[in-house]
């Protein structure tokens, strides 16, 4: 069931008072229940006294908008001048919305495009302006570049928009400029590109098309947008038609919410990506968005229905389906966790993603060998050449079951295809210094993994541990000082670190670290590791108690 607002869920009673509506609005707000919310201070307008009414107004809106129900957001827009003017101006934008998606495009226009939209609303409102205009049959307003001070990103897609829409009035020539414009200042996510190749095959230009996605490829092998668009383009089949309007619309108020979203303005991200599922609620990587904001925010029901829009045979099925089994497992529920991963994955039998979601929620069961069998049937599958990702989850299962001469050689494959993916040297290198094997070979790899990815707490602590199995632990302490800084919620990088410590003599330093060990959730098998070393040190000298200020 979708997340939309419902006068009906709010009990009424005829001694209700605004103050009191209000605050239970507010409660549900808090437990993250937007339509009750909504319906709350809906009916404390309602009732309330004149001077509660901006107030009141504001929070019945930003309820109603931020769960979903953008038609009786738009009724209830606040207009007052003692509204803060971003609000006003969020329910100027809402208002535009709502008259596009009622079809009045030109009443949507002169909203978006009137006084009443300003910052910082007023970059979201020139992206769609132009949409709204050609619903209206206004190729002029159309087709005016908008500018878009101090928000290149919103620029960006304001110049790739007026590239669509060149295209949908017929005015090729000025499409193609507009895309290759883009294309030359770098083309952040290969949009300007896919467009320009689709424009081209319907055109009946597909060579060039074909030509154009594999100078794209050169720079993002593994795109699989551009993949796609070229094998489609290869083999002559037919190109995408031209999106609708409201499709496009929408589109254009997801650019601003992702951008929001990255900015940790999440609300304000929510509300856009809101009016735009209003425009198009078949959008499916707006409804994933929604998923990730609720999730976020620990509204678990909330995410759970926007994962559930996308349908099977859309692009985002799996993926949601995904996210929504790990809100079970999250919630403790495995059993419900796997049986939608393997329903997803009845359903997708060829997706890779779906095994390997399907796997994962094994292995954080701790079901090592079902894991295991679900990537082998997924490496299978491919042939010789399986993912190297595969492998090296493979390999995961396969040392937690104690099998470790088969995850050596799904690494060392792996290693094959990827020779510098400092995860996988970094696995291989560690495992061969704790077993002792291999020492001058795995110490060449945890330092290359070092030198590719310096930042990582994890890769720091193996080349720390493997200078602690040369004997050097002076510079041991050094590099796993350096790990704890990055990792210090891992309980292995804090276990090692009081080793290397006892080894210098730190003997205080040391007890202190394996008491923090304690703290942080070890397995069984370190904990009880540990435990013996505060009772008997290392190689059995009694461990001292530790010194305050020591």
């Amino acid at each position: 069931m979708r997340l939309a607002a419902n006068a009906d869920a709010a009990p009424s009673s005829a001694g209700d008072t605004a103050y009191g509506l209000f605050l239970a609005g507010q409660a549900a707000v808090n437990g993250g229940h937007g339509n009750v919310a909504a319906s709350y201070f809906d009916r404390a307008a309602a009732v309330g006294p004149a001077a509660d009414g901006p107030l009141l107004d504001t929070r019945a809106f930003s309820a109603f908008l931020l769960a979903g129900d953008v038609k009786r957001a738009a009724t209830v827009a606040p207009t007052d001048p003692a509204v803060e003017p971003a609000m006003r101006h969020l329910g100027a934008l809402t208002r535009g919305v709502e008259a596009l998606a009622e079809g009045d495009a030109k009443r949507a226009h002169a909203i978006l495009t009137g006084p009443d939209v300003g910052a910082p609303h007023q970059g979201a409102a020139s992206l769609l302006a132009p949409w709204a205009a050609a619903a209206a049959g206004d190729v002029q307003g159309a087709t005016v570049h908008p500018v878009i001070a101090g928000e290149p990103i919103s620029q960006f897609f304001a110049n790739l928009d007026q590239g669509k829409l060149y295209e949908r009035f017929g005015r090729y020539e000025e499409a193609e400029t507009a895309f290759r414009a883009l294309i030359e200042r770098g083309d952040p996510g290969g949009l300007a590109t896919v467009n320009l190749g689709e424009m081209l095959e319907r055109r009946g230009r597909g060579p060039e098309a074909v030509a154009l996605y594999d100078q794209a490829l050169l720079h993002d092998p593994g795109d699989a947008v551009l993949k796609g668009a070229r094998n489609r383009a290869r083999a002559g089949k037919a190109p995408p038609p031209l999106p609708s309007l409201r499709h496009s619309a929408a589109e254009a108020l997801v650019a601003p919410a992702t951008v929001l979203i990255v900015q940790k303005q999440e609300e304000v991200a929510l509300a856009y990506l809101r009016l735009a599922l209003r425009l198009d609620p078949d959008r499916d990587e707006a409804w994933m968005l929604v998923g990730d904001i609720m999730s976020d925010i620990g509204d678990t029901d909330g995410a759970r229905a926007a994962y559930l829009a996308p349908k099977r045979g859309s692009d985002q099925f799996v993926a949601a389906r995904g996210k929504l089994a790990w809100t079970y497992q999250g919630d403790g529920d495995n059993e419900g966790a796997l049986r939608i991963a393997r329903q997803t994955l009845a359903a997708a039998p060829m997706s890779q993603e779906a095994g390997s979601n399907l796997a994962d929620l094994l292995r954080a069961d701790e079901r090592y060998d079902d894991s295991a069998k679900v990537l082998d049937r997924l490496i299978a599958a491919q042939g010789g050449q399986p993912d190297w990702r595969l492998l090296y989850m493979r390999a995961v299962d396969f040392q937690e079951s104690g099998r470790w001469s088969d995850a050596e050689r799904d690494l060392s494959a792996a290693l094959k295809e990827r020779p510098d993916e400092p995860e996988l040297l970094n696995f291989l290198g560690y495992s061969w210094i704790d077993r002792g094997e291999n020492l001058p070979r795995a110490m060449e790899m945890v330092k290359k993994a070092v030198d590719l990815d310096p930042r990582s707490g994890a890769m720091l602590d193996s080349l720390g541990w493997g200078y602690y199995r040369l004997g050097d632990y002076k510079t041991a302490v050094e590099k796993l000082e350096a790990a704890v800084v990055l990792e210090a919620g891992d309980p292995d990088v804090n276990n090692h670190l009081g080793d290397a410590y006892w080894r210098v003599g730190r003997l205080n330093e040391a007890r202190f670290q394996w008491q923090r060990v304690l703290t942080l959730e070890p397995s069984a098998k370190l904990k009880a590791d540990v435990e013996t070393k505060l009772k008997s040190g290392l190689d059995g000298a009694a461990a001292p108690s530790v010194v305050v200020g020591s």
